[in-house]
């Protein structure tokens, strides 16, 4: 499969030479973002962190892949008019289907019809990864929205990406489940560190007290580095943003909640890994996963 990927890369790096689009060689960093459960809000934290680390200056996609339940276009208030399945079946390329949103960010709309990305036939693979090659020369940061649980098209996103987000919430079965993501992520060896945020705390005590606990059982017992990203309050700004499909971060700008989101932005910025593989290293990752 490194083969394969090479190849791919090679063939989309040749197109955009003959376009003249050819920059000089910058890694994108890729980032899912995964909880055990629904309902902790995982899509709204990628929404408004795009937004939040686009102020910083930086170019973000945000990659819908919740391919049962895509619903990023839906907190954006957007209408997509196609998306990833439209790209698999060789109908549209990636940039033709990515979307703006607030402050700059683009979208790359979720096909629901993808169920699982291991049933796709080798030329849909082999268009897939070409067009996500392309990504390369168009942002900084790729945020990948999964879908909740450990389905296996959430393992093969996890372990394609350079780094992990996981969030929950204080509730005890959030944090269980948000638990059994990392201990897939230890046996399978998939990631030596992975940052956590915690959703819907009531203040900044609670959010670390969860995290303090969350490391010191994760570090006993199976070995993964927790990474304290930070907490978000819970806001009633919140529910009217998502009432409004809007993010809450540029309706309400000095909301609690935007403040958390920018601060984690800010955190996210400030420990960004000295190297990343970049795309390459993303869609070799992932071919090897859709294989199995």
């Amino acid at each position: 499969m490194h083969d394969q990927a090479e190849r791919l890369r090679q063939l989309t790096l040749a197109a955009d030479a003959q376009r003249g689009i050819i920059k000089q060689k910058k890694n994108l960093r890729v980032i899912t973002v995964a909880s055990g459960k629904g309902g902790v809000g995982k899509t709204n934290l990628v929404v408004n962190l795009a937004i939040a680390l686009s102020r910083l200056g930086k170019r973000v996609i945000v990659m819908d892949a919740d391919l049962g339940l895509a619903n990023v276009d839906i907190i954006l208030g957007l209408l997509p008019m196609h998306n990833l399945l439209d790209v698999v079946r060789g109908i549209k390329t990636m940039e033709e289907i990515m979307v703006s949103g607030p402050e700059g960010m683009k979208l790359i709309p979720g096909g629901s019809g993808l169920v699982e990305l291991a049933n796709l036939a080798m030329d849909q693979r082999d268009r897939l990864m070409t067009n996500l090659m392309r990504l390369e020369h168009t942002a900084d940061i790729l945020l990948i929205d999964t879908g909740a649980g450990l389905s296996r098209a959430v393992l093969s996103f996890i372990s394609a990406a350079d780094e992990l987000i996981v969030i929950t919430t204080p509730e005890p079965t959030a944090i269980t489940d948000a638990y059994g993501i990392i201990k897939v992520v230890s046996k399978y060896n998939i990631h030596q560190e992975v940052k956590l945020v915690v959703n819907q705390v009531r203040d900044h005590r609670e959010g670390c007290d969860i995290a303090k606990r969350f490391s010191d059982v994760s570090h006993k017992f199976i070995q993964v580095n927790i990474q304290f990203l930070g907490e978000i309050c819970s806001d009633q700004q919140v529910v009217r943003a998502v009432k409004q499909q809007q993010p809450f971060m540029t309706l309400f700008p000095r909301a609690r909640a935007s403040y958390d989101v920018q601060n984690i932005a800010e955190k996210l910025l400030d420990i960004a890994p000295e190297k990343t593989r970049g795309v390459s290293g993303f869609i070799s990752r992932l071919s090897r996963m859709m294989e199995k």
